[in-house]
């Protein structure tokens, strides 16, 4: 059993509680060995899949499309590079519209966002009468729609 982690020992070394870890096995996340008295024992391995969890979930993944991911390495073999590599590429356009989202979130927060509040000076020259509205509901400007022209 050398090579099993106990249920305290990935959560000391994932920095995941292990009442995460247990709905994270719950949910077909990761997986466990039971010992002869039903302790949970973990592959090393399970450790980059927790990280992987930990950091999808930061990216803005649901639990459901982290384990459809999840469900596309090897059941039978600790995963590769070149597993984890082809992985990550599936959902690199996820994170590069994430950060497109934050970026225009950072730069909106002193500029009128189309919001149609009108309650800075400048969104009277960039949504003059809330015309922003008439794209639909929400902050226009900071979902990615330019201001109209007058």
């Amino acid at each position: 059993m050398g090579d099993l982690l106990s249920i305290g020992e990935v959560a000391r070394r994932s920095g995941v509680a292990s009442s995460a870890l247990r709905f994270y096995e719950q949910r077909g996340l990761i997986d466990s060995e039971r010992a002869g008295s039903g302790h949970r024992r973990y592959r090393r391995s399970v450790l980059r899949r927790i990280a992987f969890v930990v950091f999808a979930q930061r990216v803005g993944l649901t639990l459901e499309e982290i384990a459809a991911e999840l469900s596309k390495l090897p059941p039978d073999r600790a995963p590769t590079r070149e597993d984890w590599s082809r992985l990550s590429n599936s959902w690199s356009t996820r994170i590069d519209q994430r950060i497109a989202e934050l970026e225009r979130l950072k730069a909106g927060l002193t500029e009128c966002i189309g919001c149609g509040c009108l309650s800075l000076d400048r969104c009277q020259l960039s949504n003059p009468g809330d015309r922003a509205a008439r794209r639909g509901p929400g902050p226009r400007y900071w979902i990615g729609d330019r201001p109209l022209s007058a």
